[in-house]
């Protein structure tokens, strides 16, 4: 699924990334803890064409056998709406829409026809718990049940790869380990490969294999 080779990264005179490979498998779920500053949050944004690594004759970064560095404009966006689900800390709701506005609005980006895209947000809503919570704005929702939206935003245009970001960061202890569960579950029920950020070692011990990044490198 993702065969990342010799990624690095540099702001000015700051190294955050040097020389990372990553191999992951399909439908793998492998989690990336270590220390702030690590260069782990640099990594995943790469992964996801949020950001772009430092060109270097042998980097290389293939996801789902797709040369993602030799795609660009329409072509990058295209891939990165199709193919690649984002959850992060903050969940990025937009509160002036429900539940379910938010859960279409990459499918809608996407071209997805509207019923389409609503029935599926249903769906997802519906296995994530929040069939009565489709039509409430997020500021009516609690914050266990915004990241699940967050969470269904991300598998609205059923893509192959799922990248978290300390997506229970911001919650409670039991909201947390709940959340940890469902990430689980995505593998199992949408046949996902995931790539997750986090600092919670209860939730780094449920991947399939477990990484450390310390100064830009793995220990």
């Amino acid at each position: 699924m993702i065969e990342a080779i010799k990624l690095s990264k540099t702001y000015g005179s700051l190294a955050v990334l040097n020389g990372v490979d990553l191999q992951v498998k399909t439908k793998e779920i492998v989690t990336i803890t270590g220390p702030s500053g690590a260069g782990k949050t640099t990594l995943l944004n790469i992964l996801g064409t949020l950001d772009v690594a430092d060109h270097h004759p042998d980097c290389k970064l293939l996801i789902g056998g797709q040369d993602v560095f030799s795609l660009q404009g329409k072509e990058l966006a295209r891939f990165r709406n199709q193919q690649l689900g984002f959850v992060f800390q903050s969940h990025h709701l937009l509160p002036e829409f429900s539940a379910i506005e938010n859960v279409c609005i990459p499918a809608m980006i996407g071209k997805t026809p509207l019923h389409k895209a609503q029935k599926y947000a249903k769906e997802l809503l519906d296995f994530l718990g929040l069939s009565k919570r489709a039509d409430h704005k997020p500021a009516m929702l609690s914050g266990g049940e915004q990241q699940r939206v967050a969470v269904a935003r991300a598998l609205i245009n059923k893509p192959k790869l799922l990248l978290a970001d300390e997506p229970s960061g911001n919650l409670d202890s039991k909201t947390a380990d709940q959340l940890n569960k469902l990430f689980l579950s995505l593998r199992d029920n949408f046949d996902k490969t995931i790539v997750l950020v986090t600092h919670n070692k209860e939730l780094a011990a449920l991947g399939d294999r477990s990484l450390q990044l310390v100064d830009g490198q793995w220990s």
